[in-house]
């Protein structure tokens, strides 16, 4: 009997899946798998299955002991391709982390973006961009997202009205923006975003 696949990788112009998996593979997983086939420039990255999902929640949520080695080796293809490494000092690779699912969920789906980045990464990132602003703001961002959807949402969290780690972190930024007369987020400066990422 074969083992069960329950990754699939993407990237550099090849695909283990294609379009016609959506089942298997999500909407977004089968349409990146698909885009790679036909030559369209994606970035590489890899899904895992919707089966294992199902998986997880019939075995007490709890995920299958395999499937992390399968995710250390599509890292490792991953990297290859970026020519980049997670977690690396001086050439950081960032994750998007998505959901999918079989059918479209609008609205419904969360995202996790810039995993990867922290205090051993952000020097290396800002070198390479030559922009402190922009490395900085993605950290924040990283912060809000990670809190809200991994340490809340995926905990089963259920915070009273106007008491989600969301609201409370859109609020701290909202007063900073009020008192120096910020309309927008994009006139805040460095400085103003790396004290809200040390107050986050």
């Amino acid at each position: 009997m074969s083992e069960i696949k329950r990754v699939y990788f993407f990237g550099g112009k090849s695909a283990d899946g294609d379009g016609s998996m959506k089942n298997l593979l999500g909407g977004k997983g089968a349409n990146l798998a698909e885009m790679c086939s036909l030559g369209i420039p994606v970035p590489a990255g890899f899904t895992i299955t919707t089966e294992t999902s199902v998986e997880y929640y019939k075995n007490n949520m709890q995920y299958p002991p395999q499937l992390q080695k399968e995710v250390e080796e599509a890292l490792k293809r991953v990297e290859s391709v970026m020519e980049m490494k997670f977690g690396d000092k001086e050439n950081p690779l960032l994750l998007s982390c998505r959901s999918g699912a079989r059918s479209s969920m609008p609205g419904m789906m969360e995202t996790v973006l810039n995993i990867g980045l922290c205090s051993d990464t952000i020097p290396g990132l800002i070198k390479k961009t030559g922009n402190p602003r922009f490395v900085y703001d993605a950290y924040r961002r990283l912060i809000m997202m990670y809190s809200d959807v991994v340490m809340e949402k995926a905990e089963g969290l259920d915070p009273e009205e106007g008491k989600g780690i969301r609201v409370q972190l859109d609020k701290m930024l909202q007063e900073v923006k009020n008192k120096k007369g910020y309309k927008i987020d994009t006139v805040l400066s460095t400085e103003d975003l790396v004290e809200f990422c040390d107050a986050f």
